[in-house]
């Protein structure tokens, strides 16, 4: 072997040692876009990864027991709860789901928000609700919200019977808030009519129409339809226009709101519509045709929601007054199942009336036990010889919080309906309720 043998096979060996040792070097990972913490806009929002957009997720389950009409009257003004027909108690779960996106512009916040649940009765089927989703930039907000002339809805829950007040849930609208700074603001907000209609009347009583199904005899006899009770608008025309001024600070808060309706009616032929109970295979007495008419109803409204701290922290009590014509629905949500207004004998559109006045307090008696009580008092006068009665809600309820984010309480609700008319009986309801919520 000579000497270049000998330095060739050297050469080798310390390079194959060099490449096991490149080999064995760590590879430098791909780098990883970690997801921030956004503290811009409050706990729970995080940065989408590649953005400068704030997103926060939340949700919760909701768990109830009810127990209904533990006062309610017999038939027809009620269902009592010996009736075999009659459920008296019920459960249901409900999931929620809330995504919050958030994103700092030139033109002021950009705002994302969407929320919607899902709900079970008993042994019912599962049933989805969009209850929120809108956009925001600026003071501009377009999609589905709370209404602009909703400001106290009472201090309990409201599960069941209404508190009385003009929570009809969120709507479809476009909006605008002006800021003058102080806490001050100016509103002007284009919602859908609908959502807050009650009925037309004809001659004070639900319209009900009927359809010629045949003719019976020699001398043809039409043979009519069971009735129809028929809600009396027609198609929706114009939307409801409503503005209110609010200021918020430290003290509390308060509002001044308005509110501008279209009771536009529908067409009903003299053929179809019934002055009374229509039995099939009987002609039935037929009242006036109904020829649509349009009319402007109106409400108006203030309240105030003032804090407490002096007394215990989070303690708070509120106040609200509500007037309308021919817009029911924005003083009592209840009323939108009577009437806005109402055709007289000769045919003229009359428009119902309504007011009300409700107030409510929340005390923590410990930072973990509240009780809260919410009492309305409101009056409906239904237009053209409809049913007028007074109201009564109350509710009170005691909640406690053992953890964070986790709620359980038991509420009762009651209403009592005053007809005015001689003879009619009032109607009573009242419901019991256990629920246990875990929000996050």
């Amino acid at each position: 072997m000579n000497i270049k043998s000998i330095l060739l096979g050297a050469s080798a060996a310390a390079l194959a040692a060099t490449g096991a040792q490149a080999a064995d070097l760590p590879v430098a990972p791909e780098p990883v876009d970690y997801v921030r913490v956004c503290d811009a806009f409050g706990t729970g929002f995080f940065y989408i990864p590649g953005t400068e957009t704030c997103l926060k997720i939340g949700g919760g389950v909701r768990a109830e027991f009810r127990a209904f009409d533990m006062l309610s009257a017999p038939a027809p003004n009620g269902s009592a709860w010996d009736q075999r027909t009659d459920t008296s108690t019920g459960m249901r779960a409900r999931g929620y789901m809330n995504f919050d996106s958030r994103t700092n512009t030139e033109y002021g916040l950009l705002r994302t928000y969407v929320a919607a649940y899902i709900t079970v009765d008993n042994a019912g089927g599962a049933g989805l609700t969009l209850d929120e989703a809108f956009i925001q930039l600026g003071g501009f907000v377009a999609g589905r919200t709370g209404s602009y002339f909703d400001f106290y809805t009472g201090d309990n829950w409201g599960s069941v019977l209404n508190q009385g007040f003009s929570d009809n849930g969120d709507v479809n609208l476009f909006a605008y808030t002006f800021q003058f700074g102080n806490g001050f603001s100016a509103s002007v907000s284009v919602e859908a009519g609908d959502d807050r209609r009650a009925g037309i009347y004809n001659v004070g009583a639900p319209i009900a129409t009927s359809t010629q199904i045949g003719v019976v005899g020699g001398a043809a006899t039409p043979v009519w339809s069971t009735a129809t009770t028929q809600n009396g608008y027609g198609g929706h025309k114009i939307p409801d226009f409503v503005a209110n001024l609010r200021v918020d600070q430290g003290w509390g808060s308060a509002q001044l709101m308005g509110a501008l309706h279209h009771v536009y009616g529908a067409s009903f032929s003299n053929a179809a519509v019934t002055a009374g109970t229509v039995v099939p295979g009987v002609n039935p007495a037929v009242g006036a045709s109904i020829a649509g008419r349009g009319k402007l109803g109106w409400a108006i409204g203030g309240g105030a929601t003032f804090n407490l701290p002096m007394i215990a922290a989070g303690d708070s009590f509120s106040i609200q007054a509500a007037y309308s014509q021919g817009a029911v629905g924005f003083v009592n949500a209840n009323f939108t199942n009577f009437s806005d207004a109402s055709y007289n004998a000769a045919g003229a559109l009359k428009l119902s009336s309504a007011w009300g006045i409700g107030a409510g307090f929340t005390h923590f008696w410990t930072p973990a036990i509240s009780s809260s009580l919410t009492a309305n008092y409101s009056q409906l006068d239904q237009a053209a010889g409809g049913a007028d009665f007074n109201e009564i809600n109350v509710q009170g309820n005691i909640g406690w919080r053992p953890v964070s984010g986790l709620y359980v309480g038991a509420e009762l609700e009651y209403r009592n309906r005053d007809f005015t008319a001689a003879g009619a009986a009032s109607d009573d309801a009242l419901v019991g309720i256990l629920r246990v919520q875990r929000t996050f």
